[in-house]
């Protein structure tokens, strides 16, 4: 039970394998003597299932922490810059129909919530009241508006003028993150099948059975086994066989229809956001990468079929869609009921998917990679303990982040199909989400509405989606909430000169691309 936690066996590769390899080999340092080491296994004719393409700014956390150059990642990766999501359609289908949830946070937010602020202006007929809420308290939006970048080729590696994640090609992170970890962090690579899960006594996995394509066998023990391995969950869910918590009866996607788009011309104009645009039972998504889009329809299969969904995605891209090659991808929303059991933890599509409406697949990956690295059990004394606060901390992410998304579809006001009218169903949202939305009518979203201090959707991501989508906080009962005008002013003044000044400053995405595979960023 004392023994060290010394010896990692990932198995599967892909984005969320490469990630916990990288996250372990640079924090515990195995270059550099330390007695952890990290094997990731990978079964040579797995396909990546690659529908992550959209970050969120913790990824460049993760490459610093990896020692990654910002350059080389963009050059390698047909990597873009991502300054948030813009909601098409979404509140009532009408073509002027959009809001943004942009990445940099309310002006203001830490000292004072200027939501208050903009509802009561908002219902009065002035010049401060014309802007949308995103607008009117982030600069980002008409950033993205412009096609602008979030920084200036003399902006350093990671620094920024703008907060902002990436849009990448997910098949040549991994490729990327593989050669990085293996010629970099010390991390061993195996190509081979898992052919046996071998147990101890007690139930933990004491090693893996492996053979490689030329039917050479290979025993591997370890400490600590991470599950990437997919969908199919391998260690998980096939072997440990823990429930899935099926949640297809609040988020109703099941199906995606997604295609590679290439561009009119080599130097189109590439969107600093993703966009998404609503369906009528479901949504496309829109991700400009450097020499393609990534475009892919998610939709319930309960409410139309899938010859219906292809003809929407056909109209969606246009004439060329015809020579396009479309992959259909199921989707099942839910995640197993405990991540980490006994001597095994689940990161990635092994511990769960949902729809990518707000790009969490990834994070997610980042986040226990990151806890899984900072509290490795130094035995498996403690690995309970360190378990069940694993468990705990992600069935709360989780439920944080189902709310999250079912939040965009209950504020619709499309009752164009019954895949719109039954989200909003009182039967179809989480008690907590209705909570929420109760207390919510008296005052803005605000940090001490959640208990956690480090949540994956912040109180300003709810504010950009309520209010973006029209909700109505009744302020008359809270009137204390308005008790600073002159701060308020100067704050909406101030966003105003932030846009003129971004206006100015920033090159577009597309420039500061090009001028990046030319000329690379200034290190840190």
């Amino acid at each position: 039970m004392d023994k060290p936690t010394q010896k990692i066996v990932i198995v599967g590769g892909g984005t969320a394998g490469w990630i916990t390899a990288g996250w372990l080999a640079a924090h515990h340092k195995v270059t550099s003597g330390s007695p952890v080491e990290v094997i990731l296994v990978e079964s040579p004719d797995t396909p990546s299932i690659g529908v992550g393409e959209g970050t969120w700014p913790t990824m460049r956390n993760s490459l610093i922490k990896m020692g990654i150059s910002e350059t080389d990642f963009i050059r390698e990766c047909d990597a873009t810059f991502k300054q948030g999501a813009k909601f098409a359609k979404w509140v009532d289908g009408s073509d002027d129909d959009f809001y943004y949830h942009p990445l940099v946070l309310p002006q203001g937010f830490t000292q004072h919530d200027l939501a208050p602020y903009w509802a009561s202006l908002h219902a009065e007929s002035n010049e401060e009241s014309k802007h949308s809420f995103s607008n009117a308290v982030c600069f980002q939006e008409s950033v993205c508006e412009q096609g602008l970048a979030p920084k200036t080729i003399r902006t350093a590696e990671y620094s920024d003028v703008a907060n902002y994640a990436y849009h990448l090609d997910a098949g040549k992170f991994s490729q990327f993150l593989q050669r990085h970890c293996t010629e970099k962090l010390g991390v061993t690579y195996l190509s081979a099948h898992v052919t046996a899960i071998n147990e101890h006594s007690n139930g933990d996995i004491a090693s893996l059975t492996t053979q490689t394509t030329d039917k050479l066998e290979k025993e591997i023990e370890g400490d600590l086994f991470v599950d990437c391995s997919g969908f199919k969950s391998l260690l998980l869910g096939q072997h440990y066989q823990i429930p899935f918590i099926d949640c297809s009866n609040v988020l109703f996607i099941d199906t995606a229809l997604a295609v590679h788009v290439p561009y009119d011309e080599e130097n189109s104009p590439i969107a600093s956001h993703t966009i998404s645009t609503a369906q009528e039972a479901g949504w496309i998504w829109d991700i400009g990468l450097q020499h393609r889009r990534g475009v892919g329809h998610v939709y319930s299969s309960r409410y139309t079929d899938e010859a219906t969904a292809m003809q929407a995605l056909a109209d969606y891209i246009g004439p060329k869609f015809d020579s396009l090659t479309v992959r259909k991808i199921p989707i099942k929303s839910g995640h197993r009921k405990t991540f980490w059991h006994k001597n095994c933890v689940a990161v990635g599509l092994s511990a769960g998917f949902l729809e990518p409406l707000e790009a969490s697949a990834i994070v997610l990956v980042e986040l226990s990679a990151q806890m899984i690295s900072e509290q490795l059990p130094a035995n498996r004394e403690v690995m309970d303990i360190v378990a069940k606060r694993f468990n705990q901390t992600f069935n709360y992410r989780w439920e944080r982040i189902i709310d999250f998304l079912k939040l965009h579809y209950i504020l619709s006001r499309r009752c164009d199909s019954d895949f719109w009218k039954d989200n909003r169903d009182p039967k179809t949202i989480p008690d907590s989400l209705q909570d929420l939305m109760k207390v919510w009518q008296h005052r803005a979203p605000a940090d001490m509405d959640f208990t956690s201090n480090n949540e994956v959707f912040p109180a300003a991501s709810y504010q950009y989606v309520l209010y973006g989508m029209g909700f109505d906080t009744d302020y008359s009962v809270t009137p204390h909430l308005l008790n600073d005008w002159q701060y308020a002013h100067r704050q909406f003044a101030k966003n105003q000169y932030l846009i003129e000044r971004a206006t100015v400053q920033l090159p577009s995405n597309r420039e500061l691309i090009n001028k990046i595979k030319q000329y690379g960023f200034s290190q840190i």
